[in-house]
């Protein structure tokens, strides 16, 4: 099972190479087919329903938005989160596509291993690191790059629920959070794909 971030690092691999289930985030499905889309970002669900996702994905939304999309009958709720904390990063609205898209994967996943690609985190520049950064309905490329402390402590949230999951996470260039480190993390080339 693969889970697609939009990290720019995902750019050195044809997805469509990759045999397996693929779950993706927002506007993957511009360029690749996925078998699950997750968009919480409702102008991201707007845009792949009116491209026509919904008629081979199953797309996940907020809970709250489902109703929005009854019309449609491959729309779906993100999971719920496997833990109840106190902190801001806690809440279920704070979660983006990407914590989700990892969240997803876990409960979905019947073989031992989910693999992450495109999840860089960290931008090797000051600005954007999205492979749509520019586009329609994402950041201009020129804009600062996002802080990732949200999205470390929500996907280490993942790892932490789920130990019975391996995931490797593909990057050439990455250094394992502290957040991430368990014992079914790890890190591995994306050419070992």
């Amino acid at each position: 099972m693969y889970v697609f971030g939009n990290g720019e690092s995902r750019t050195s691999i044809n997805i469509d190479d990759l045999s397996g289930t693929k779950i993706g985030c927002n506007a993957i499905y511009r360029d690749y087919a996925v078998d699950h889309l997750v968009s919480v970002d409702r102008r991201m669900v707007n845009e792949a329903i009116d491209n026509g996702i919904n008629d081979y994905a199953l797309v996940y939304t907020r809970e709250d938005w489902v109703g929005h999309y009854n019309q449609f009958k491959r729309i779906r709720a993100v999971p719920k989160l496997p833990y109840n904390g106190t902190e801001r990063w806690d809440e279920p609205f704070q979660w983006g596509s990407g914590p989700y898209a990892v969240l997803l994967a876990a409960k979905l996943c019947k073989s031992p291993t989910v693999r992450l690609i495109g999840f860089d985190l960290y931008s090797p520049t000051q600005t954007v690191n999205n492979v749509y950064k520019g586009t329609s309905n994402y950041d201009d490329a020129n804009k600062r790059a996002v802080d990732p402390r949200y999205w470390i402590h929500q996907i280490g949230m993942v790892f932490k629920c789920y130990p019975k999951v391996s995931f490797v996470i593909h990057n050439d260039t990455f250094e394992l959070p502290n957040a991430w480190k368990y014992s079914n993390v790890m890190v591995d080339k994306i050419s070992s794909l």
